[in-house]
């Protein structure tokens, strides 16, 4: 398979977010809580969905992460991994980010800005 089979791409806003800290091999990362709300049409039928979850930024991407605005909206991308390794909860492991502007004028709810 040419394609990586654990993508995971959601459209968050970030609602917590700790101080960047450094693995003992010095690798710096960044823990956070990113805040999730969408009306997608389910069988013919809008569903409310509402969520938070657990992601961390590691390594280059933390440093740009630990900058990025609490309560703005962004499309994450990146992939799910156990959040310990005999742990059976998920985290969300940020590989990119892109920021997401609200753009009235083209009848579009948001679009990522360059």
């Amino acid at each position: 398979m040419d394609q990586p089979n654990n993508v995971f791409q959601l459209v968050a806003e970030v609602a917590e977010r700790e101080v960047i800290r450094y693995t003992p091999a010095g690798i710096p990362i960044v823990s956070a809580i990113l805040q999730h709300r969408s009306e997608p049409i389910e069988a013919g039928i809008k569903r409310l969905i509402e969520f938070e979850i657990a992601a961390l930024a590691v390594g280059e991407i933390s440093g740009r992460f630990s900058k990025a605005q609490l309560g703005n909206t962004f499309w994450f991308t990146g992939f799910m991994a156990r959040k310990s390794r005999n742990g059976r909860s998920l985290v969300f492991h940020i590989t990119d980010f892109a920021a997401i502007e609200a753009n009235a004028s083209s009848g579009n709810k948001a679009e990522i800005a360059d």
